[in-house]
C-alpha cells in the first residue's frame, strides 16, 4: 500500500516541474525505487512523509538495515531525478534566444515556450533542442 503510494507521490511532486546527457525519465526512476525498496521503505520510513528529499534521508539514515540492492538503487533513481529536474529547470533559460525569435505570441511562461517550440519545425536550436530532449518533451 506505501509502495503505491510512493510512487503516485513522486509522480506528483517531481513530474509537474519544469527541465545534461540523456536523462531517465521519472516514471522509470519511481520504478526502480519501488521495485528494489519497496519493502525497506514499508519496514523503515513508515510515518515518514513521502517526498523524495526525505524519502532519500531516510533510506539513508537506515542503510544498516537496508537491501543492498535498494542501497545500489536508491542512489541511482534519485540522481536520476534530480538530473531529470535540473535538465526541466534548464530549458527556458537555454532556450530563451529562441523564444524570443520564434514565439512572440505575447504568451509566457515555461510550458508555454516549450509548447511553442515543439510546433516549430525549423529554426531552433541544436542547443535548445538538445535541453528539450534530455528535459524528456521530446
Amino acid at each position: 500500500m506505501i509502495r503505491g503510494r510512493l510512487i503516485l507521490l513522486l509522480f506528483a511532486i517531481v513530474a509537474p516541474l519544469p527541465a545534461s546527457a540523456e536523462t531517465m525519465n521519472f516514471e522509470s526512476a519511481t520504478a526502480i525505487l519501488g521495485a528494489s525498496c519497496g519493502k525497506d521503505i514499508d519496514a523503515n520510513c513508515l510515518g515518514v512523509n513521502l517526498d523524495p528529499v526525505r524519502l532519500k534521508e531516510c533510506l539513508a539514515r537506515n542503510q544498516d538495515v537496508v537491501s543492498p540492492q535498494c542501497k545500489t538503487d536508491y542512489v541511482r533513481a534519485f540522481d536520476a531525478i534530480q538530473k531529470r529536474v535540473a535538465a526541466r529547470a534548464a530549458v527556458y533559460k537555454m532556450c530563451e534566444r529562441d523564444k524570443q525569435k520564434l514565439c512572440q505570441d505575447g504568451q509566457n511562461g515555461a510550458s508555454h515556450v516549450v509548447e511553442c517550440l515543439l510546433t516549430k519545425s525549423r529554426g531552433v536550436s541544436a542547443k535548445c533542442n538538445q535541453a528539450i530532449r534530455e528535459a524528456g518533451y521530446r
